[in-house]
């Protein structure tokens, strides 16, 4: 099973206060672990929404609008993407992680769809495209 793994942002991050040595070490040590075991496929962390910026869809229409974004609990300070056996296991590494911010702090867990999600709704057509972007895909690496 995929899941993408948050670590939210606090104010401390949207500051763009970085992480002491300490805590970067430890992040590093326990990253070290999670490759070790075969879970963790990607990630890092991610710069202040000062820096982002995002795109509303209104039908045809596109509006792009400049961070920072107000709503400090609903964004991502960094990400991971694992390979676990069941959401179990991803929550067992969640909790041998280390404190990701100086204060509290929170992760969140997502699994990803999977192809054999839209079994129901997936037309010949739409398998052939999806094929065809993971084979590219899977080319790039």
């Amino acid at each position: 099973m995929r899941v993408m793994v948050f670590v939210k942002a606090t104010a401390d991050s949207e500051a763009g206060i970085m992480p002491g040595s300490d805590l970067l070490e430890a992040m590093g040590r326990y990253n070290e672990l999670l490759v070790e075991a075969g879970i963790m496929k990607e990630g890092d962390g991610l710069k202040p929404t000062s820096f982002g910026k995002r795109v509303a869809f209104d039908g045809e229409a596109r509006t792009v609008i400049d961070g920072p974004f107000a709503e400090t609990k609903e964004v991502v300070a960094g990400y991971w993407i694992w390979e676990v056996a069941d959401m179990e296991e991803a929550v067992a590494w969640v909790k041998r992680c280390p404190n990701p911010m100086p204060g509290p702090s929170e992760i969140e867990i997502r699994p990803f769809y999977e192809m054999s999600d839209f079994a129901e709704i997936m037309t010949p057509e739409a398998e052939a495209v999806h094929g065809r972007v993971a084979d590219k895909l899977a080319g790039q690496g």
